[in-house]
C-alpha cells in the first residue's frame, strides 16, 4: 500500500501544478487594476510560466536522474511556495513577473519527477499502466478544475488568492512526500552536460514564444525569428546527444516508432483539450455570459470523464493493444470535438465534454506510459521530461493554432459559428492523428528488461 500512498502525494503535486497553468487567466483583470501593468507586462505575466517550465523540463528531469528524484521533488516544493507567495503579495508588476518565472522553474522540478518516481515504484506493467492513468487524469482534471478553482477564490478574495491557495497544498506534500516517497537515481549518470542543458532551454522556450507571438497576434518577423532560434537550438542539441557518451536523452529512441507515436500522440491529445478548454471558456463567458465560476461548473465534466476511464484503461488495452487502443482515444476525442461542431446547445456541450475527456484521458494515459516504458529505469527523469516538454508544447500549439482558426472564423461570422468550425477544424487533426497512431504505435509494444543495478 506505501506506493498507493506515495502515489497520492505525487498526484496532488501534478493537481497543482495543472492548476496553476490555467487559474491566472481569471484574475488577469483584477490584478490589472491593482497593479497596472504595461501591456507587455500582461503578456509576461501570464507566459513567463510556461516559457520557463517547458525550457527546463529536460534539464530538471535528468538532473533528478543525478542528484535523486525524491530530492529534487521535494526542494521544487519547498521552492514553489515560497515563489508562490512572493506571488501572492508582488507589490509590482515587475515583482509578480520574476515570481512567476520562479514558479516555473519549481515546476520544472516537479512535473518529471513525480513521473520517473512513478516508473521506479511500479516495476509491474499493468499496475504502472493504472498508476500512470492517475497521473494522466490529475493533468485532465487540472485543465479543467483551474478555472473552477480561480472563479470560486476570486468571487470571494482577493487576486493573490489563486496563488496563496498553493502554500497549504505544498507543506502538505512536502510532510506525506518525506515520509512516503522513496529516493531513486540512477547509479551511473555520468557527468552533467551544461552546454546540453543551455541547448534544450535554447530550443524549446523561443519556440514556445513563437507559437502564443502567433497566436496572440499572428505571424511577425519576431515570432519567426524565434521560431528558427528554436529549430537551430534543437538541432544543436540533437546533434551534441549523438555525439555524446552520456547523452541527456537517447535520441535514437524517436526512430523507433513506439516512441516517436506516442510523443507525437501525447502532443496532439492535449492539443485538442487545451483548445477545447480555450475556445469553450470564451463561449461560455463572452456569448452565453456566464460568470468565471459558473463557466467553471459547466466545464467539470470533462475532468471527471478524465478520471473516471481508468477504470476502462486496463480491459480495452488487453483487447486491442497499446497502438490500437491510443487511436481509439484519439478518434473518440474526435467525436467529441465533432458533437460541438454540430450544436452549440450545453446539453449537447456536456456530453462532448465527457466524450473528450475520456478519449483524451486514455491517449494521454497510454501514451504517456509507452514513453516512460521505453527506458530503463535509471534513466526515466529524462523519458519523463521528454513526455512533458510534449505536453507544454502541445499546450501552446492547441491554443496558438484553434485560437488562430477561431478568431480568422469569426472575423466573418458570429462566435458561435467560429467556435463550431473551430471544433470541427480539431476533430479532423485528431482524427488524422488516431490513423497515424494506428499505424505506427504497435500494438503489442515491447517493455525493456529491468536492469539488475537500477535503484
Amino acid at each position: 500500500m506505501r506506493k498507493w500512498a506515495a502515489l497520492s502525494v505525487l498526484a496532488l503535486a501534478l493537481l497543482l501544478i495543472a492548476v496553476d497553468g490555467t487559474v491566472l487567466a481569471l484574475a488577469l483583470p483584477a490584478l490589472q487594476h491593482d497593479l497596472a501593468p504595461s501591456a507587455t507586462q500582461v503578456l509576461w505575466i501570464g507566459d513567463i510560466y510556461s516559457f520557463v517550465l517547458g525550457g527546463l523540463l529536460i534539464t530538471m528531469g535528468t538532473l533528478g536522474d543525478r542528484i535523486g528524484r525524491k530530492k529534487l521533488l521535494l526542494t521544487g516544493a519547498f521552492g514553489f511556495g515560497v515563489a508562490s507567495l512572493l506571488a501572492a503579495f508582488a507589490p509590482t508588476a515587475g515583482w509578480l513577473i520574476v515570481a512567476r518565472a520562479l514558479l516555473g522553474v519549481a515546476g520544472a522540478t516537479i512535473m518529471p519527477s513525480t513521473l520517473s518516481i512513478i516508473r521506479n515504484l511500479f516495476t509491474d506493467p499493468a499496475e504502472r499502466t493504472r498508476a500512470v492513468a492517475v497521473w494522466a487524469a490529475m493533468a485532465t482534471a487540472g485543465a479543467a478544475v483551474g478555472p473552477l478553482v480561480g472563479g470560486v477564490l476570486l468571487e470571494h478574495f482577493w487576486w493573490g488568492s489563486v496563488f496563496i491557495i498553493n502554500l497549504p497544498v505544498m507543506a502538505l506534500l512536502l510532510v506525506l512526500g518525506a515520509w512516503w516517497l522513496p529516493e531513486t537515481r540512477d547509479p551511473s549518470p555520468g557527468p552533467f552536460d551544461l552546454v546540453s542543458a543551455l541547448l534544450s532551454a535554447v530550443g524549446v522556450v523561443p519556440l514556445v514564444y513563437a507559437i502564443k507571438e502567433v497566436a496572440l497576434v499572428g505571424p511577425t518577423w519576431t515570432s519567426l525569428a524565434a521560431g528558427l532560434v528554436g529549430v537551430a537550438g534543437l538541432w544543436l542539441f540533437v546533434r551534441r546527444q549523438q555525439a555524446s557518451t552520456h547523452p541527456m536523452i537517447d535520441v535514437a529512441l524517436f526512430r523507433k516508432p513506439a516512441f516517436s507515436g506516442a510523443v507525437g500522440a501525447s502532443m496532439i491529445a492535449i492539443f485538442a483539450l487545451t483548445g477545447l478548454v480555450f475556445f469553450l471558456s470564451q463561449y461560455f463567458q463572452n456569448v452565453l455570459g456566464y460568470s468565471p465560476l459558473e463557466a467553471g461548473l459547466r466545464e467539470l465534466p470533462l475532468g471527471i470523464a478524465g478520471m473516471l476511464v481508468i477504470a476502462l484503461i486496463g480491459p480495452v488495452v488487453r483487447r486491442l493493444g497499446m497502438g490500437r487502443s491510443i487511436a481509439l482515444g484519439l478518434l473518440v476525442s474526435a467525436a467529441g470535438l465533432a458533437i460541438v461542431g454540430a450544436s452549440a446547445e450545453y446539453g449537447a456541450i456536456a456530453v462532448a465534454l465527457v466524450v473528450v475527456g475520456a478519449g483524451v484521458g486514455l491517449a494521454l494515459t497510454l501514451t504517456t506510459d509507452a514513453v516512460v516504458s521505453a527506458v530503463p529505469a535509471n534513466k526515466a527523469g529524462a523519458a519523463s521530461a521528454v513526455s512533458e516538454t510534449a505536453y507544454e508544447l502541445g499546450a501552446a500549439l492547441g491554443i496558438a493554432v484553434l485560437g488562430t482558426v477561431l478568431s480568422a472564423w469569426a472575423a466573418s461570422g458570429t462566435f458561435t459559428e467560429a467556435m463550431q468550425g473551430t471544433a470541427l477544424v480539431a476533430a479532423g487533426l485528431l482524427a488524422v492523428a488516431s490513423l497515424v497512431a494506428y499505424r505506427l504505435i504497435p500494438s503489442a509494444t515491447p517493455r525493456p528488461a529491468v536492469r539488475a543495478d537500477a535503484p
